[in-house]
């Protein structure tokens, strides 16, 4: 399973699928050669279909909501006339586990081997319960005795069941996942020469990456997120979570009034943020 989102060999039309807290995102791309077009789009919102999101956290788990989010997948499909069948889901970063380490200099051949091996060091999970996926960040120059440094990407089992569950449902073939930051990056960083911090702000958790010379070089989450900002406006101004939202869209940081009820969190996201430039 293709985790790093290093895809040599897309079929000629691919679904991508983004399943958010809130919403659901669906596109259709084809490819000629090197070149990728957009086909086509869609997406829907949860509240537009159920009194509940997508995603949804139980014990410190992630549940995916999977007849739900087929449902939705399908009809975006039926709506949006899209008839591809290859789908690569898009993996929210917080279900996925990221580490970094060295390797001595060695054939390329002898590299998988001692990976595998590494890996085990560094996963905090049951190796028989998770799939890793890998690449090399930076090869030792010419001549050199420099390491290799590697990137590793693990994902839960559990996790990917979910995702095989909800492409069966929704009559698709799942053709690959793929952490969302390694889209991210791809889309907008090919030639920064200094370190890049991604901040992505979910409704659930936000996502810290910081991206150097192409590659992810570290991420990390936090749990303050959209969903802490409506409820800082909710409890602040005392209106429910709707007209909180409502609030924060329309205004946003330009008003001085949210601007001051949500800097308490939004110092924190930026204490991290210095934290995770340091951590290239």
């Amino acid at each position: 399973m293709k985790l790093l989102g290093s895809f040599k060999f897309l079929p000629r039309s691919s679904v991508g699928i983004d399943i958010g807290t809130s919403s659901l995102k669906v596109v259709e791309l084809s490819r000629w050669g090197v070149k990728k077009s957009l086909k086509n789009y869609g997406e829907i919102q949860a509240s537009m279909l159920y009194d509940k999101p997508f995603r949804t956290f139980e014990k410190n788990t992630l549940t995916l909501s999977s007849e739900d989010i087929a449902r939705g997948v399908r009809a975006i499909c039926q709506e949006a006339a899209i008839e591809t069948k290859e789908a690569v889901f898009s993996l929210p970063d917080y279900s996925s586990f990221f580490t970094y380490f060295e390797l001595p200099l060695m054939s390329k051949e002898e590299l998988p081997q001692a990976v595998q091996y590494e890996a085990r060091k560094h996963v905090p999970l049951p190796f028989a319960e998770v799939t890793f996926d890998w690449q090399i960040i930076e090869k030792p120059a010419p001549n050199s005795k420099q390491p290799f440094k590697i990137l590793l990407v693990a994902v839960p089992n559990e996790v990917i069941n979910q995702y095989q569950e909800i492409a069966v449902r929704s009559g698709l073939r799942l053709f690959a996942l793929e952490a969302e930051v390694f889209g991210l990056i791809r889309s907008f960083f090919k030639e920064e020469k200094s370190p890049v911090v991604v901040l992505d702000i979910g409704a659930q958790t936000t996502t810290i990456n910081v991206v150097w010379k192409g590659q992810l070089r570290n991420s990390h989450g936090i749990d303050i997120a959209g969903n802490g900002f409506t409820e800082r406006i909710s409890q602040s101004l005392l209106v429910d979570f709707s007209k909180a939202q409502e609030l924060k869209n329309q205004k946003g940081l330009q008003s001085l009034d949210i601007m001051s009820i949500l800097s308490p969190l939004l110092d924190m996201v930026v204490a991290e943020v210095q934290n995770g430039k340091g951590r290239v």
